[in-house]
């Protein structure tokens, strides 16, 4: 089964919102073996959409698309349907009941006559129930394409993709698996992971297709294997994986797309009943934000002092002037110190310390743009190490972030037995 989505709205075409629905819709279908092969954003133009139809007329199986059912003029897709489909608008009953409800029974107002056009679908349409808001999804069928409207409310989007579409799909159509598996390494760039790979790349099935996700720091290997026997395809996964981690164990630190490196620490540290805290200057509390966006953080994660001016750094992490003075606010001396103290002043176990120059200017150092220093306050030592990141500031933060977090769980590592 092939699939397009498409999203429907000037306010995506001008950057005003950024096209969440996409890729969870994307995600869901792909779960169930519905490969997408397109993403459309267009904007809310009768003819613009009717041509768009028009083309994925019996090319795709489905096409999904989000948004433009709002009760507002500028709303227009309900009656575009209707000429697509040469259908007209009428009063659902249960539609009109549940609006109602929702708008005379919850938000306690009288329901107004744009609230009841709510309840107006093409009479020849599936209406898919809405259960979390007032616009309905609908689901018709030209030919051999199936067209589903959905509200463009992510809430709603997610409940009616979770609750309507993804079990009628099921129920109505044949389809092929489709397994994903997700080897998370971190420390080695894409090239030379993939040079690191190549023969056993070279030697994967031909239903096994592996893609690289590189992200500054850190590689995603996916591997994606499609057919119609489910256990063969789950077996012939594993087996490459394993003999995958074979070749670089060093750099893998987890799978799949939930296993996150913070999600990793987080479990090491939990395992381990550790604590951590972090002092970070040009991070600004990128990595206090990795850590505590994990479930369960409040078990291992304490707290941070972002000290992004010299006077923080001096007046609440209680470092020394006089270092500073001496070795420059972007040093390994400051870094040490920010670290040792944050352990201190939080009582944790480990404590994550950055100081560094991102740019675009210097700032109080004259160490060159790009220069980061990480340190590590461990139970029993501090460790301390210098980098180039170079540039843009932007680049220099997030690598500086998955460069602690790697430090971390390395340092974790030794003391797993």
């Amino acid at each position: 089964m092939k699939a397009v989505i498409i999203t429907i709205g000037d306010e995506i075409l001008i950057g005003q919102i950024v096209d969440t629905n996409s890729g969870f819709i994307a995600k869901s279908l792909d779960r169930i073996g519905v490969e997408v092969t397109e993403m459309i954003s267009i904007s809310d133009d009768k003819k613009h959409i009717l041509d768009t139809f028009a083309q994925l007329q019996n090319k795709v199986d489905v096409v999904i698309v989000t948004g433009g059912l709002g009760p507002t003029k500028d709303d227009v897709t309900k009656k575009t349907f209707c000429d697509y489909f040469n259908d007209e608008l009428v009063v659902d009953p249960k539609v009109l009941a549940h609006v109602t409800q929702l708008i005379e029974g919850y938000f306690k107002r009288p329901i107004t006559q744009i609230n009841k056009d709510q309840a107006l679908v093409p009479s020849t349409c599936t209406v898919l129930h809405n259960q979390v808001g007032t616009a309905p999804g609908m689901w018709m069928k030209k030919e051999n394409t199936v067209f589903i409207s959905l509200p463009g409310v992510p809430f709603e989007m997610k409940y009616l993709v979770e609750n309507e579409i993804i079990p009628k799909i099921v129920r109505e159509y044949k389809r092929p698996y489709i397994i994903h598996k997700t080897i998370l390494t971190y420390g080695q760039g894409e090239s030379l992971v993939a040079e690191r790979i190549e023969n056993w790349e070279n030697n994967l099935p031909d239903f096994i297709k592996l893609a690289y996700l590189p992200n500054p720091g850190r590689v995603r290997l996916r591997l994606t294997a499609r057919g119609t026997n489910k256990e063969e395809l789950d077996a012939a996964i594993e087996a490459n994986v394993q003999s995958l981690d074979a070749i670089i164990h060093d750099i893998i630190v987890g799978f799949d797309d939930d296993e996150t490196i913070e999600v990793v620490v987080g479990k090491m540290l939990t395992k381990q009943k550790r604590t951590i805290s972090t002092a970070e200057s040009f991070t600004g509390g990128k990595i206090a934000s990795a850590l505590s966006a994990v479930p369960g953080a409040s078990n291992y994660f304490k707290g941070s002092i972002v000290s992004y001016a010299t006077e923080t750094k001096v007046n609440v992490l209680e470092v020394s002037q006089e270092v500073i003075d001496q070795y420059s606010v972007v040093s390994a001396q400051v870094a040490s110190a920010m670290a040792l103290n944050v352990k201190k002043i939080l009582k944790t176990d480990y404590a994550i310390a950055t100081t560094g120059n991102a740019g675009p200017t210097k700032g109080d150092s004259d160490a060159e743009i790009g220069t980061v220093f990480i340190a590590l306050a461990t139970p029993d030592d501090i460790i301390v190490e210098e980098f180039n990141f170079g540039q843009p500031r932007e680049k220099v933060i997030d690598r500086a972030v998955i460069k602690s977090l790697e430090i971390l769980q390395k340092e974790i590592l030794k003391n797993v037995h």
